[in-house]
């Protein structure tokens, strides 16, 4: 059966890189975008909150936050103070943040193996300027469906976090020694090449993943919609700019968006898969949440629309 796998990888590789000869300026187009899309939309909305995540998870931040408000998360999802530090870090910064966030903290025995398959299922969140700026003005040059989406999307997983409650997990912080001999200058490099390999990494899956949609979709000429959910699948981006193409109402558009956003693409799913590589965690949860997230999000943003419109 590997052996068929592997002759099929082969296949389409050669396939591919054929078509990259033949067509190169469709492909140079591609990869100009995304790479346009890169610098001037993503690094600036997620590159600053890595490094500065990334340096609270050292200092152990969690323990520096109002005991009334950690206790009511802890107790709200019934996981540990530095989980629901994890949420929030990942509110901020946005996807895949939460894979890295959740590996460093598995790494330093602080989480075990199913309370941090546990965390990642609703701790999925775009970058908040990533919706509000690049999604709702760049793409769709309507700021007021923003907050509408941004709302959706947070609360969907604030309400998946409460279905999937474990009662069974000790969510009282074990006896973990943290460093207290911390040098700013070590953590602050180390942050920052943590950021350059996390935004690299998006960099070369973006790229990736538009140039196969770009394959797919001139080789199969789909229909329009066909198309936003292909490239919506494979990477979010490239989904909700080829959706702002189009013409939808208001209502629908927030809809589509929540869903795209809550399930990531496949992308997205491949960056955080990347974070776990060297783990025993499951990457299985993380999918399933997506599901589950994106189910959740279609009445909520019905809901929010028409009780802010």
């Amino acid at each position: 059966m590997k052996k068929y796998i592997n002759v099929t990888i082969i296949i389409i590789t050669t396939y591919i890189t054929i078509y990259f000869i033949l067509n190169k300026q469709i492909i140079f187009k591609s990869v100009s975008f995304a790479l346009n899309m890169w610098v001037n939309n993503l690094i600036p909305s997620l590159f600053p909150f890595f490094i500065l995540t990334d340096i609270l998870i050292s200092y152990n931040f969690a323990n520096y936050l109002p005991k009334f408000f950690i206790n009511f998360f802890k107790n709200l999802f019934h996981i540990k103070k530095e989980a629901v530090l994890i949420f929030f870090l990942s509110m901020i910064s946005g996807f895949p943040s939460n894979a890295k966030n959740t590996k460093k903290l598995y790494d330093m025995k602080i989480l075990n193996k199913k309370e941090a398959e546990h965390i990642l299922i609703f701790s999925h969140f775009s970058n908040p300027i990533f919706i509000l700026a690049t999604v709702s003005v760049f793409f769709f040059n309507k700021p007021n469906l923003g907050i509408i989406i941004l709302l959706s999307h947070y609360i969907s997983n604030l309400i998946l976090g409460i279905i999937i409650r474990n009662n069974n997990f000790n969510i009282e912080s074990d006896n973990t020694i943290y460093n207290n001999n911390l040098n700013f200058g070590n953590i602050f490099i180390n942050a920052i090449k943590s950021a350059t390999d996390s935004i690299l990494l998006i960099c070369g899956s973006l790229t990736s993943f538009l140039i196969i949609a770009t394959v797919i979709i001139n080789q199969i000429h789909f229909s329009p919609n066909i198309e936003v959910i292909i490239k919506s699948l494979l990477e979010i981006t490239i989904g909700l700019k080829e959706l702002s193409l189009h013409n939808i109402n208001d209502l629908n558009l927030c809809i589509i968006t929540s869903i795209i956003l809550s399930f990531g693409g496949l992308c997205v799913h491949l960056q955080v898969k990347a974070q776990l590589i060297d783990t025993n965690i499951s990457y299985k949860y993380f999918f399933i949440g997506r599901i589950y997230q994106s189910l959740i999000s279609i009445p909520l943003s019905i809901i929010i629309y028409y009780i802010l419109t």
